[in-house]
């Protein structure tokens, strides 16, 4: 950062970054914003990747649709005048590569003159490593000490016409989940924890206090159960993909915290190998953890008894966000 710019960060591909003024108005990726969202910088819109449509997914999309958070479909379709307007001062996307941004052209974002940040969430990093910096980016853009919704800054650039204040929006309060269990549920037993609400605002001492309460309810309850667990993404009734729990920093994680991880076993592909369902069931799960994005497919062709519980591979990098998904694993790995 230079004497004359008020704020700088250096992003994941190495692009040192800066601005005469701190950024106030943020768009970002659907999974960076609602990370930041639980950090206490609310974004004034979010773009989805090339598996989106054109409304929110609501596994990617956290509390974002609820509190108003406008959406403006995938990132690579996403048209510069419409970007224009809303006058961002930074653009906050994810990378896989550690070179090009994930969702959207940096060309584009090069056309408006603003940073664009790129947040490594591939296993070049583990996962503590990964909400650090996305806290790391969270805290320079509250610099100026407004924080939060409804603060004049970053809460302030939200509330604008068309857009729903987002003070006007409890926090607190618990987004409705519907809960399918036993015998209410079709097919194999699915497991659908209630959902803890998500933690808000610049105070992130009690998302970390949760975070770590979490991770250790789940270690305790992978040490009673001994389940074996498959992650997986369905494609159809033909064809799944097959997690590689090495390859993706939540699913090493999980192992470190004692979770036992079923490997799909040689075969081409570093994140995933693609079988067909007879490959997922000979591996012979006892819970499976389901991608529930909205291009995935439901299961298909699992023995009875199989349990089967939701995961989003891109769940927001916040301590917040992955002590829900620790809680609700723990709740579907319990007897």
């Amino acid at each position: 950062m230079s004497g004359t710019q008020a704020w700088g960060f250096t992003d994941d591909r190495g692009a040192q970054l800066g601005a005469a003024r701190v950024p106030r108005r943020v768009v970002a990726y659907v999974r960076a914003g609602a990370a930041l969202y639980d950090l206490g910088v609310i974004p004034v819109a979010v773009y989805g990747s090339g598996h989106d449509g054109d409304a929110y997914d609501p596994a990617k999309a956290g509390v974002l649709e609820a509190v108003g958070v406008p959406y403006l479909g995938p990132g690579r379709a996403l048209d510069e005048a419409v970007l224009r307007e809303l006058r961002p001062d930074v653009v906050v996307d994810v990378t896989y590569d550690g070179k090009s941004p994930y969702a959207l052209d940096a060309a584009l974002v090069e056309r408006l003159g603003v940073p664009l940040v790129a947040l490594a969430v591939g296993n070049e990093l583990d996962l503590p490593a990964i909400l650090d910096r996305f806290a790391a980016l969270a805290a320079g853009l509250r610099i100026d000490g407004r924080e939060g919704a409804g603060a004049e800054g970053v809460g302030a650039e939200v509330a604008e016409p068309g857009v729903a204040d987002p003070g006007a929006v409890d926090p607190a309060a618990p987004v409705p989940v519907p809960v399918v269990v036993g015998s209410d549920a079709v097919g194999p037993e699915i497991v659908t924890p209630v959902t803890v609400s998500p933690a808000t605002g610049p105070g992130q001492g009690a998302a970390l206090a949760e975070f770590e309460a979490a991770e250790a309810a789940l270690r305790e309850a992978a040490a009673r159960s001994g389940l074996g667990v498959l992650a997986l993404s369905g494609a159809g009734p033909e064809q799944v993909h097959l997690a590689r729990p090495h390859a993706w920093p939540e699913l090493a994680w999980l192992a470190g915290l004692g979770v036992r991880l079923l490997d799909p076993g040689p075969g081409p592909g570093a994140n995933w190998l693609t079988a067909d369902w007879v490959r997922a069931a000979a591996l012979r799960p006892d819970l499976v953890l389901f991608d529930n994005r909205e291009h995935a497919t439901p299961p298909y062709a699992l023995p009875g008894g199989v349990r089967l519980a939701p995961w989003n591979p891109e769940i927001p990098p916040s301590p917040a966000a992955y002590a829900r998904f620790f809680r609700d694993l723990a709740e579907a790995l319990a007897p």
